[in-house]
């Protein structure tokens, strides 16, 4: 989850960052975020995303989302100044 899209799942085929390239085409919404996890995301955070997409899973449904969790990250950064736990 984001607060803010400019582009839907749908309109993005690769995604590529600093950290890596994740080809999401023809991918299932679980797939994508799996592989933008293990392959784009700052290696800094991979345990932690990885953590919360697992738990997420665990609940089920297409794109799963603990959303009394989702947005804490952005929560902690304002009181923290990370994402980090």
């Amino acid at each position: 989850m984001v607060t803010h899209v400019d582009h839907t799942e749908h309109d993005v085929d690769i995604l590529v960052t600093e950290q890596g390239l994740a080809d999401l085409r023809g991918l299932a919404p679980r797939e994508r975020a799996s592989l933008i996890i293990n392959n784009c995301a700052h290696p800094d955070y991979r345990d932690q995303l990885n953590d919360y997409y697992e738990r997420a899973c665990e609940r089920g449904g297409h794109t799963p989302h603990l959303l009394e969790e989702a947005f804490s990250w952005h929560s902690r950064r304002k009181q923290t100044g990370t994402m980090l736990k």
